[in-house]
């Protein structure tokens, strides 16, 4: 990255090897990341934490609120919606545009895809 502010990202994930391994990468890179657990989590981190993030990188399987509830809400929060999505699965479901995220990245994640999708 270059030497201007940090982009902060926030990655939703519920396994936590990958989770951390994302988190390990994109602070590597230079990125300002924080981490959720799953959907609830993130949203609460997103309404009562610090400055919000440029990016979220959504897992969409994940336990107590997956993916599609915490983008239904998020789009539903004008404070909230307007913050970019990059999609992270392994599902080959057809309706996954409903999402409208910025991108859609298929499990195992290619790393320099991802970082193409982030900046």
């Amino acid at each position: 990255m270059d030497g201007g502010q940090r982009r902060r990202v926030l990655v939703v994930e519920d396994d936590e090897g990958i989770r951390e391994a994302l988190c390990d990468l994109l602070e590597t890179e230079g990125f300002d990341v924080v981490s959720a657990v799953h959907g609830r989590d993130a949203l609460d981190k997103l309404k009562n934490s610090g400055p919000q993030p440029d990016v979220i990188l959504l897992d969409l399987m994940m336990p107590v609120m997956d993916g599609w509830a915490f983008r239904a809400e998020q789009q539903s929060d004008p404070a909230l919606a307007e913050i970019p999505v990059v999609v992270i699965t392994a599902s080959r479901q057809a309706d996954l545009a409903t999402l409208n995220p910025r991108a859609f990245l298929k499990k195992p994640i290619d790393f320099d895809e991802l970082l193409r999708a982030l900046v």
